[in-house]
């Protein structure tokens, strides 16, 4: 069973897939942020973007362990597992429909004002409903 609390699911579909009939590695990706802001609407009810300050990607990584096909459901298991002052990074699993890895991701998301365009600490009543959320206080970066 994953580490993570919070599931989102998605079905390859066939636009998503290159001349070789697997998911696109580049997909993997827009997985993963489909999947936070699922992750987000879960935690606050509503789209991050209507209570966070502004929030910005600052990196984003993928372990791809085996290719997925058109129609195959991926379950991306997700949750914040360090929060710093400014910063934010979420982990992910991505299993098949038999619980078997797919891959896995990082995405380190910055709040962020973007009109002054600098970043901003990440607010304390953010950071406590994650904590609430997560099951657990996160260390700072």
């Amino acid at each position: 069973m994953p580490a993570f609390r919070f599931r989102h699911q998605i079905h390859a579909r066939f636009r998503d897939c290159d001349l070789f009939g697997h998911v696109n590695n580049a997909v993997y990706f827009t997985y993963m942020e489909e999947a936070r802001w699922a992750y987000w609407r879960e935690l606050t009810g509503e789209a991050p973007h209507d209570r966070l300050p502004g929030l910005i990607l600052a990196r984003a990584e993928s372990d791809f362990i085996r290719p997925v096909r058109p129609g195959e459901r991926v379950d991306i298991w997700m949750g914040i597992t360090k929060i710093g002052r400014t910063s934010m990074t979420v982990d992910c699993e991505m299993l098949d429909q038999q619980g078997q890895p797919v891959a896995k991701g990082r995405a380190v998301m910055v709040t962020y004002d973007y009109t002054a365009a600098k970043a901003v600490p990440v607010p304390d009543w953010a950071r406590a409903r994650i904590e609430e959320y997560e099951g657990r206080q996160l260390s700072r970066l």
